[in-house]
């Protein structure tokens, strides 16, 4: 049973070890390459390491972390993003005025809070798993300090952070003394009772909502992700908008289904509403922007929005259309912003839409990468985008959800106009913006990218199986 425990938690042991083999190598000298080797080094051994977790699934760690086949799935994708990460954050980072290396033990540090959430079985790991999360991502988000916005969407960010966190902490002290169990399965139990529905229980819902909806940036709880977006580093933007909202996502659908919330009607009423609004919200507020990064944050929201309609479907099959749309949203996400941190300069970055002016007559391969990743945001065929909005279409009507679904058609639409907006952008006349050349690492980045949001497009019934199969475990 141990050699079970000590297996399951390889992936987390190893991004646990690596912040402290870096402080250790800093220690001894401070080398900026060395540090992004191990850092690679290190999401391969932890990606690889998930192999022996395979055998042991589904296995329970105390009652507070389970590994099955849901939580392998999101390990893998969480620790495939942050190579991809690492591997843009390396051109960005050396543009640091002072310390470089103290970057990627935060980025690990992230990374492990992370994998927490993704296998946590109860409040007290995904409340520990959260704030690691936040912790860390409070100093990349101001860690470079020279420029403009940094530190003030660092202090925003804590601020704001911390507020959510008391609500979601109250929430929890309200849910454990009306149910006495931290532990889903306790809750879920509880749940069944014929008085669940004290005005106690559902105030603790409330202000777990509000906590949640910080960490999803939906609406109404969304106002610091424009400005955050704006001020953060590019990379640790990146973080934010797939690593970060992907692992509470998992958390949310593993809580979700095992209190079975879409059969009762007080939180389909929430969940309806927080998605509408947050489809609306963002796809409105993106069109009046003209800084990417703020239009991105916008499209954020709207997509966050999309994804909780498969929180209400009650089935395997919309459990799987979102880990689909999920998987879809991190690497169509992770192109828009590689081309932004790759383009990026030492004094300046190309945020506004009019810095990607005839971007295709000089850079044809980083432009043609841009347009797939934001037809595929947008839902053009041939694209993952397409192929996951339509799965989420189809889950929808199947569970009768047809005002949600018709939501997310007319927001699709929405969002169609501002994408195409950037896209016009890079192919109208050549503008005057020198852009910089790309080296080996920056053209492997964007060919994974433009391969994954193609492949995936066209052929995506190999993954759509995998995810069915790891989530049936």
């Amino acid at each position: 049973m141990v050699k079970d425990d000590f297996l399951s938690l390889t992936p987390l042991i190893i991004v646990a070890a690596m912040p402290v083999i870096m402080m250790l190598v800093i220690a001894i000298r401070r080398n900026f390459t060395v540090v992004f080797g191990l850092s690679l080094a290190g999401f391969i051994l932890a990606f690889l390491s998930a192999y022996f977790v395979l055998p042991v699934i589904p296995h329970t760690v105390t009652p507070v972390l389970i590994f099955d086949g849901f939580s392998l799935l999101f390990t893998g994708m969480i620790l495939l993003a942050g190579l991809l990460v690492t591997m843009l954050s390396y051109r960005y980072i050396l543009y640091q005025e002072s310390e470089k290396e103290e970057y990627f033990i935060m980025l690990f540090t992230g990374i492990l809070g992370s994998l927490l959430l993704a296998a946590s079985a109860s409040f007290v790991t995904f409340f520990l798993g959260l704030e690691t999360l936040s912790i860390s991502l409070y100093v990349l988000i101001g860690y470079r300090r020279s420029r403009e916005h940094s530190i003030e969407a660092a202090v925003k960010y804590l601020i704001l952070a911390s507020v959510s966190s008391a609500f979601l902490l109250f929430g929890m002290g309200l849910l454990y003394l009306d149910t006495g169990s931290l532990e889903f399965s306790g809750i879920a139990a509880a749940l069944q009772a014929p008085d669940f529905s004290t005005p106690m229980l559902l105030a603790g819902f409330a202000m777990m909502v509000v906590g949640i909806g910080f960490k999803l940036a939906l609406v109404p709880f969304h106002m610091w992700t424009p400005d955050i977006y704006q001020g953060a580093p590019v990379p640790v933007a990146t973080f934010i908008a797939t690593i970060s909202k992907g692992a509470v996502m998992a958390f949310l659908l593993r809580f979700f289904n095992e209190i079975q919330g879409y059969s009762n009607p007080h939180f389909v009423l929430m969940i309806t509403f927080l998605a509408l609004m947050s489809m609306f919200a963002g796809n409105l507020l993106a069109v009046r922007q003209q800084n990417i990064k703020r239009i991105l944050a916008y499209s954020s929201i709207a997509n966050m929005g999309y994804l909780l309609v498969t929180l209400l479907t009650g089935s395997d099959e919309g459990m799987r259309a979102s880990v689909f749309y999920i998987i879809s949203y991190l690497i169509t996400t992770l192109g828009t912003f590689g081309v932004i941190g790759i383009l990026a300069g030492r004094e300046s970055e190309f945020e506004e839409i009019g810095d990607y002016r005839g971007l295709f007559w000089k850079r044809p391969g980083i432009a043609l990468v841009f347009t797939l990743a934001l037809l595929s945001l947008a839902g053009i065929p041939i694209t993952t985008g397409f192929v996951a909005k339509f799965y989420l279409v189809f889950t929808g009507i199947h569970s009768g959800l047809w005002l949600l679904v018709t939501g997310l058609i007319l927001n699709s639409v929405i969002g169609l106009y501002y994408y195409l907006r950037i896209i016009t952008m890079l192919y109208s006349t050549e503008g005057n913006t020198e852009f910089p050349r790309l080296n080996m690492a920056d053209h492997l980045f964007l060919a994974v990218i433009a391969l994954g949001i193609l492949w995936l497009g066209i052929f995506p019934e190999r993954l759509i199986q995998l995810i069915a199969y790891y989530t049936a475990l």
